[in-house]
């Protein structure tokens, strides 16, 4: 796992939920409107589909190959990606995981795709800063992306009170990831040293993972969790996650309410991947 690797699993199959939400507040257009509905926070379009811009940056990072994990139903991601736009950089390939049960059996749906290879997994709600997107590439093992806290309140399009809400990561002194901190309270968040580093769901891993993902048990809210799976590969499996902490933000596509600011930071974007 020493070379920079070259395979990026995307999760694209959540429901949802809070996108298809109705908001009154929120100002979108009609085709942002008519995506909304389907709750494909991934295509919702910001001149250009989101997803569009997330793979740009892979393709500026020096990734070439994609996997996109989507649902049985997903005809729209398919469509546009085999059809309505030729990638010039990037190969995109799918895996279809037949139900929702959450991110860590997301992951097992891409393991043809992997194999025993190292490959970067990540949000397709999230726009991931190319520098990040980089450092996981080319790290000698396993790891996670961690943002500070103080960036992603001052350059992200998350609201602070939201932001607060976060998973943060707990760091060795060695570099290394401890555990993931799932919605941390004040007095936990006390204890920690400064500044926070939070979790935005970006990943390096080795095909461990996949033993890891199929180990564990349903989260209190009855899902498969990535995190689990990477405390299972970290307390059993003996695995490594080093720690890449970046001074930058993430921009988060969860709730109608994003679509104004992310298409604000978006804009003059070129698309290219």
């Amino acid at each position: 796992m020493n070379q920079p690797i070259d395979k990026v699993t995307i999760l694209a199959r959540g429901l949802g939920t809070r996108m298809r939400r109705q908001d009154n507040a929120a100002r979108l257009d009609a085709r942002q409107e008519a995506v909304a509905e389907t709750g494909v926070k991934a295509m919702i379009p910001i001149d250009r589909p989101f997803l569009d811009y997330v793979l740009t940056a892979l393709a500026d990072a020096g990734y070439h190959r994609v996997c996109l994990v989507i649902g049985p139903d997903h005809d729209a991601i398919r469509d546009y990606y085999t059809r309505q736009v030729q990638p010039e950089r990037l190969e995109i390939s799918f895996a279809v995981q037949p139900e929702p049960k959450g991110t860590a059996d997301a992951v097992l749906a891409a393991e043809a795709f992997a194999g025993d290879d190292p490959f970067v997994m990540l949000n397709s709600d999230n726009y991931y800063p190319v520098e990040a997107l980089r450092g996981l590439r080319t790290l000698p093992g396993a790891g996670v992306a961690l943002f500070d806290r103080e960036n992603m309140l001052s350059d992200s399009n998350i609201e602070p009170e939201r932001l607060l809400r976060f998973a943060v990561a707990e760091i060795t002194p060695e570099g290394n990831l401890k555990r993931i901190l799932e919605k941390p309270d004040e007095a936990m968040l006390a204890r920690l040293p400064q500044p926070l580093w939070v979790s935005m769901n970006c990943w390096r891993f080795g095909s461990s993972i996949f033993k890891a993902c199929r180990a564990i048990g349903p989260s209190p809210r009855g899902e498969f969790e990535v995190p689990d799976a990477v405390q299972y590969a970290i307390d059993n499996l003996g695995e490594s996650f080093r720690a890449l902490t970046l001074q930058a933000a993430v921009l988060d596509l969860t709730s109608r309410q994003d679509v104004g600011p992310v298409a604000e930071k978006l804009s003059g974007m070129e698309v290219r991947f």
